[in-house]
């Protein structure tokens, strides 16, 4: 009124004009007096407050109508819950809370025993002011008045029929606008008190872009970051994909390329103090009287005498006796372990075993809990990170903390874990530590290793440590077709110990050609040349006409800085016996490169 805006206090909207379109709206004093009309391009009706009974209804409690409010509010309890403030009805706020200091108080005395409230509505029901008229009840099925006593006419008593014959409710607000009017109307025809129909989730609409449309752009494939993510971002990491998570590739300095700050952070990682952000590591917890036995089962070697305190490197074979993951597990107690896993391989071995422990063996008494985002580890690489581990280690001995253990510990008072372990073959302390404390850990790291001048190094500098050694890289080394007697790694299998996953396979006829491709290494004669990853293994000095023989083909390939050659490892017919044989790997566009098979440890 202030603003000059027409106002009509106790007035009902009593009927509309216009073709295809509302011109105007016919406006009843509701005390008497002369009809006036309006002129409008939008009607919009709004009730008086409703209560939200929906999370009531959903858990079977049966609504009552109460004219004095003019809507549904909760009335018999099928569950021990107490309905009150504005979801009972009650509107006004110090009501709201007394009723709800009451039903607290009533509760704790009673246990949880349910509160059931029983009321009849009085007052008489809602009907169209003039029946006559066409009157609109539900705007977006357009539903009137008269199609609603049209269904009443046909037979239909129950509001759940009236809806489905004549779509009340059944629109995009499924009935959020239209309801308590189409059930007072029903009510009206039948002569009866107002019913309603059940409340079903969501009560709160979905749009169809949170179903189906939310994979676009960078959404198309949502990447998973660890606790440290941001200070690599900070710190201009260049980042790639590994699995369903984005790691720091490397950090390049101002003026540095990527394959620069490669060389310089893994010479760092062999001649001082480097430290990888190692969160991503696949992590499940298990727990339970047949752990032991579960671990036997499902890696090829042994684990029944592994002491608490002690870590073991498992290989885990699928059915067809193929390598499918591999990992470090570590004894917390004898009927307690951690065991990790590849990053991209948490969720498809977390799955397997759980398919195994509920239908292969499910009389073991067994728990298994993924836990990769529980916990943030920095790992220490390098000749000083013992040094480094002891400055941030609450009464850390490293010498004391043989190669394949693990401790319990405290950094500046907060619960750790101690791994010593490597994935570079080199000196390592890997520090776990709950991920809220991530990014704490990490800048605590990076302060005290200020005078130790440690370097963080990222992906593609770990690739080529392990490379160093020989360590494989599941998913990359292997493609589902490759053994452990394929990679030469004969002592991970323990015969000895019963049956195990992969087993009867690994002795099928095929499995046993002396041809089968092996893992071996290769140096290239001109030591700058690096391979291509995935180039096929020939016997030619010159390629001949296709279809070309091939031995095998690369899996890794890099120019080692510590080595000062490159370096590359392979998958060859026969490899195991060919060492020293020369070799050529195809290259597009040239002639092959003449390599020497080797032995997979090149440091």
């Amino acid at each position: 009124e202030k603003r000059g805006i027409p106002v009509f206090p106790a007035h009902a909207v009593t009927g509309t004009r216009g073709r295809r379109r509302i011109r105007n709206a016919a406006l009843h004093p509701l005390h008497g007096g002369r009809q006036r009309a309006v002129e409008c391009d939008l009607l919009a009706v709004s009730a008086l407050f409703a209560p939200n009974a929906a999370l009531f209804a959903q858990s079977r409690g049966e609504l009552r109508y109460d004219p004095a409010i003019g809507a549904f509010r909760p009335g018999r309890s099928r569950q021990n819950e107490r309905s009150v403030g504005a979801a009972n009805g009650t509107f006004e706020l110090a009501a709201a809370v007394r009723e709800g200091a009451e039903a607290g108080r009533a509760a704790t005395d009673t246990a949880g025993a349910p509160s059931a409230t029983h009321a009849s509505g009085g007052g008489g029901p809602w009907a169209p002011a003039r029946p006559h008229r066409r009157a609109f009840v539900d705007m977006h099925n357009d539903v009137t008045a008269a199609d609603l006593r049209m269904a009443v006419a046909e037979g239909y008593r129950s509001v759940e029929h009236v809806k489905r014959y004549t779509t009340a409710g059944m629109g995009t607000d499924q009935g959020k606008t239209s309801g308590l009017n189409v059930f007072a109307a029903v009510a009206g025809a039948t002569g009866r008190q107002p019913q309603t129909t059940t409340f079903r989730p969501p009560w709160k609409p979905v749009t169809f872009g949170a179903v189906a449309g939310q994979h676009v752009g960078p959404l198309f494939r949502p990447r998973r970051t660890t606790p440290i993510h941001r200070w690599h971002a900070e710190r201009g990491a260049a980042f790639e994909p590994v699995g369903d998570w984005l790691r720091p590739r490397a950090y390049p300095r101002p003026g540095e390329s990527v394959e620069e700050a490669v060389r310089r952070e893994s010479l760092a990682a062999r001649a001082g103090v480097a430290v990888l952000d190692a969160s991503t590591l696949g992590k499940i917890d298990i727990r339970g009287s047949g752990a032991r036995a579960f671990l036997d089962r499902v890696y090829a070697n042994s684990w029944s005498k592994l002491a608490p305190g002690r870590c073991r490197y498992g290989l885990m074979l699928g059915e067809d006796g193929m390598v499918m993951d591999d990992g470090v597990t570590a004894c917390i107690a004898d009927d307690h372990f951690h065991m990790t896993t590849t990053t991209g391989g948490a969720a498809r071995v977390l799955a397997w075993l759980e398919e195994c422990r509920q239908t292969e063996w499910p009389e073991l008494e067994l728990f298994l809990t993924g836990v990769t985002e529980q916990w943030a580890v920095a790992a220490l690489c390098g000749p000083r990170s013992g040094a480094l581990a002891a400055e941030l280690v609450d009464d850390l001995d490293p010498s004391a903390l043989p190669f394949m253990t693990w401790r319990r510990c405290r950094i500046d008072g907060v619960p750790a874990r101690v791994f010593r372990i490597s994935f570079t073959g080199e000196l390592s302390f890997e520090l776990n530590v709950p991920a809220s404390w991530g990014r704490w850990l990490w800048e605590r790291v990076m302060e005290a290793g200020e005078r130790f001048d440690v370097t963080p190094y990222g992906t593609d500098a770990m690739h080529l440590l392990r490379a160093e050694k020989g360590f494989i890289i599941v998913g990359q080394d292997t493609d589902g077709t490759v053994t452990p007697f394929d990679l030469r790694m004969e002592r991970m299998v323990d015969l000895d110990k019963g049956d195990f996953i992969g087993r009867r396979s690994l002795f099928r006829e095929d499995m046993k050609r002396p041809d089968r491709k092996q893992f071996v290494g290769l140096l290239t004669r001109d030591p700058e040349i690096v391979l291509a990853e995935g180039a096929h293994v020939i016997t030619a000095a010159t390629e001949p006409a296709p279809p070309v023989p091939t031995l095998g083909h690369v899996t890794s390939s890099y120019f080692s800085p510590n080595l000062g050659r490159s370096i590359a490892l392979a998958l060859v017919a026969g490899g195991g016996g060919r060492m020293g044989d020369r070799l050529y790997v195809a290259r597009p566009g040239t002639s092959p490169a003449p390599v020497t098979v080797s032995e997979t440890k090149f440091l």
